[in-house]
């Protein structure tokens, strides 16, 4: 009982919760004189431990919804609530007891990071409760679970700067369409893993309006999308992170054929962790942008100048 009780919290989904980090780290970058370096001795962890407890709650209200649909799962039938290990009451406690401890830890670390955790609570309930219940509905499930990331930013953001500017919406809007990539790309993985539309359709319905091709298609929209909008951030914001983009895009170019395999990874991203190559990639991207955040390269200025006449100016000039 009490190893299903851990299974129902998923503390090895809470590595998603890195996703806060860069968040933080582009705050003390481009605003280094307007943190608190020592609030963050206690900020840090009080931060992460609100953001994993809430992200528990979510994914306990996911077990108790989902004990039905996952039944028709190859393996996910064998969890705690649909094999009938733990009684639904004593699930529902746990939510309760994980939503007030996630929310009200969040509180002490002031408004916004409470705001910021209060939405990823939200998208819980828009992701698995009817009348919306977003998973059931075709491509809506992916941007909906996916908003997560952006919402990790923010909270990773707002732990180093509790006032003051928001994060930028190029920033914000990758890491949208970035989650988006990776969750089109678990989709995929999931129906070549079922292998029967139908079957996979009583499972999670939103695969009743999906089929590789399209899923596919899917995943090439949110790849681009969100190298564009990265790219934008880095010419608004910081010309040097430029020099990071090659290494993200390899990073999920190694994802992407990871989807391929039998039985793929891509179906459980806390075991992604197995994959050295996917992780070292992923790594050496971190470890770059971290370092261009901080350091200055001024021939970047010099090159990418403007070599062509300014557009707005050849337009009012013609005119």
């Amino acid at each position: 009982m009490k190893d299903d009780i851990v299974a129902l919290l998923r503390p090895d989904h809470w590595f998603k919760n890195v996703f806060a980090i860069p968040g933080a780290v582009a705050a003390m970058a481009l605003f280094r004189d307007d943190f608190d370096a020592d609030a963050l001795l206690w900020r840090v962890p009080v931060g992460a431990l609100a953001l994993c407890v809430t992200a528990s709650a979510n994914y306990v209200l996911n077990a108790i919804l989902d004990a039905s649909p996952d039944s028709h799962h190859p393996t996910k039938r064998d969890r705690a609530l649909p094999a009938g290990r733990v009684r639904p009451g004593l699930a529902w406690s746990l939510y309760a007891f994980t939503t007030v401890v996630g929310l009200g830890s969040a509180l002490l670390l002031g408004p916004r990071f409470a705001a910021s955790l209060l939405a990823l609570w939200v998208m819980g309930l828009v992701y698995n409760v009817p009348p919306v219940r977003s998973k059931d509905l075709a491509y809506l499930d992916v941007l909906s679970e996916s908003a997560n990331n952006p919402i990790r930013l923010m909270a990773g953001w707002w732990i180093v700067l509790p006032v003051g500017p928001i994060p930028p919406g190029s920033l914000i809007l990758a890491y949208w369409m970035g989650g988006g990539f990776l969750m089109a790309l678990k989709r995929f993985g999931e129906l070549r893993f079922i292998g029967d539309r139908e079957v996979a359709a009583k499972y999670r319905r939103s695969f009743a309006h999906y089929d590789e091709p399209t899923l596919l298609a899917s995943v090439l929209f949110y790849a681009s999308t969100a190298s564009a909008f990265l790219a934008t951030f880095c010419v608004r914001y910081r010309l040097e992170l430029l020099l990071s983009l090659p290494f993200a895009v390899l990073a999920m170019a190694l994802y992407f054929t990871t989807a391929f395999r039998e039985d793929s990874p891509v179906q459980r991203p806390e075991h992604l962790w197995r994959e050295p190559l996917l992780v070292g990639c992923v790594a050496l991207f971190v470890i770059v942008f971290t370092v261009l955040l901080f350091v200055d390269l001024p021939f970047l200025d010099d090159w990418m100048s403007p070599s062509a006449p300014n557009i707005t100016s050849t337009i009012v000039g013609v005119r």
